[in-house]
């Protein structure tokens, strides 16, 4: 007997379901963000400040070429070391000994490479030693001030917690002092259920602006909440505590109980701005050449069939939160699939004449330029599926549950599965599993370089004998 074809989940009744509370936990990202850019830039002006003051006492009021070349060359090393070591992260920018240690430690050791540079150069003509050391300690002592100034700044506008926390409550009394938000799961019929992208997109936007969950329920509920929380893209905690006796390693606290961390967020504020800078940047400057490509393309379209010119359909975004993501028609408008049921064929007689020549170069992808622009969408990243996406008649999400861990991340125009040739149409499970893989590889080791070494490489594919 044939297979019964898998379904997506049937429309809840929303008119039955509770709004999701009015009240919920503003986001403390943006302040976090704002506050870390301002350190970076306190950093930049007390260094900068301590060699131009010292610079001008040593030459009478002039500044020298030297103290200039000193800043030029010391500035990028010491703003890169410091980068590296989580300088401007939120414990070290609201911590002020943190704070501290990290920022003189990257002077230190900037001021390390630049004796060593002049040196191996033999520049010690035009290098005045004299301006270097009073320069460094000025600026060791400016760093150390701007930091304690900023770090009681940081606790004012963040408040008892850097963090926004927010405790799921499923069947299960818990005390929730310490100003963190308490939700009821069945209050507000909320539930890890893995097979129903409505319940995870609806968990996804309550724990948009989170940095951290605690999910307080029954022992024998956890595995699931654990699957359903993976890819939230959020520090994600299972209250244990009967673990407490136990005294296990790497769990977190939450008042005097143990919880069990089963997710993580995967990049820190360092990393979100410079993945965030990378696509903006290449966006911006790539938007002068697409423009007229995608006029182009757009006319084309427009008279090769009647329709609409874009093709608008929901995806699964990060946080397994849906977004809409744009494309150029490449079908006929009374054939479009909205849900993504069917993976289009090499003979698909739903595709356009215009549509098969966007889609054979993947130019048919150019609009989802806009939502990296509105950041719902990243360049690199894994693909998003359309709802309905299947291979082999069952859902993505029922061939292999780490399905969902894909969408810590935002999802990229390519990815490492598309520099690998997985993709096109998902006939087998195999097909899935492949992409899946890479997806999970890519999550768990992202650089920025990485990221640039993937842009470079999708040149290469941008013609696949997969894409149709």
């Amino acid at each position: 007997m044939a297979a019964q074809a898998a379904t997506l989940p049937s429309a809840p009744d929303f008119d039955s379901i509770p709004p999701l509370p009015a009240d919920l936990p503003r986001p403390k990202k943006t302040r976090r963000l704002a506050i870390s850019l301002a350190v970076l830039a306190g950093d930049i002006i007390a260094i900068t400040l301590a060699f131009v003051l010292v610079g001008l006492i040593r030459f009478d009021g002039v500044l020298a070429s030297d103290t200039t070349n000193m800043l030029v060359a010391i500035l990028p090393v010491y703003l890169g070391t410091a980068l590296n070591s989580n300088a401007y992260d939120t414990r070290a920018v609201s911590q002020w000994r943190m704070g501290m240690y990290r920022a003189t430690t990257s002077l230190l050791f900037t001021s390390g490479a630049a004796i060593l540079a002049v040196f191996f150069l033999k520049a010690t003509g035009d290098f005045s030693r004299l301006v270097f050391g009073f320069g460094v300690a000025t600026a060791f002592a400016l760093l150390v001030v701007q930091r304690f100034a900023f770090s009681r700044v940081a606790r004012r506008a963040l408040g008892n917690s850097a963090l926004t926390e927010i405790i799921i409550r499923d069947n299960v009394d818990i005390d929730a002092s310490g100003g963190r938000f308490v939700i009821d799961a069945k209050r507000y019929r909320l539930a890890p259920a893995i097979d129903d992208p409505v319940m995870m997109d609806r968990l996804g936007c309550v724990l948009k602006n989170a940095d951290r969950v605690i999910v307080a329920c029954a022992p024998k509920d956890r595995q699931r909440w654990a699957l359903a929380l993976k890819g939230a893209d959020v520090n994600a905690e299972v209250l244990a505590p009967e673990l407490d006796a136990i005294g296990p390693l790497q769990l977190g606290r939450l008042g005097g109980r143990t919880t069990l961390q089963v997710a993580t967020g995967r990049l820190g504020i360092t990393d979100r701005t410079l993945k965030r800078m990378l696509d903006l940047a290449l966006t911006l400057a790539a938007m002068p050449v697409l423009a007229p490509i995608m006029a182009v393309i757009a006319i084309a379209v427009k008279l090769d069939s009647p329709g609409p010119v874009f093709f608008v359909q929901q995806r699964i975004g990060q946080g397994n939160r849906m977004f809409n993501m744009y494309k150029f028609r490449s079908m006929r408008v009374e054939l479009l699939d909205n849900t993504g049921s069917r993976s289009a064929s090499r003979d698909d007689d739903r595709i356009t004449r215009v549509g098969r020549i966007i889609r054979r170069t993947s130019m048919d992808e150019l609009p989802q330029i806009l939502n990296v622009l509105f950041g719902s969408m990243s360049i690199v990243g894994p693909r998003p599926h359309a709802l309905a996406s299947k291979a082999e008649n069952l859902l993505f999400w029922d061939i292999d549950h780490r399905y969902w861990d894909r969408h810590a991340m935002k999802p990229g125009l390519t990815g490492l599965a598309q520099i690998r040739g997985f993709r096109g149409a998902t006939n087998h499970q195999s097909d899935l599993k492949n992409r899946l893989q890479a997806d999970l590889e890519y999550l768990s080791g992202w650089t920025v370089w990485r990221d640039i070494a993937i842009i470079l490489s999708t040149f290469r594919v941008l013609v696949h004998r997969n894409a149709f």
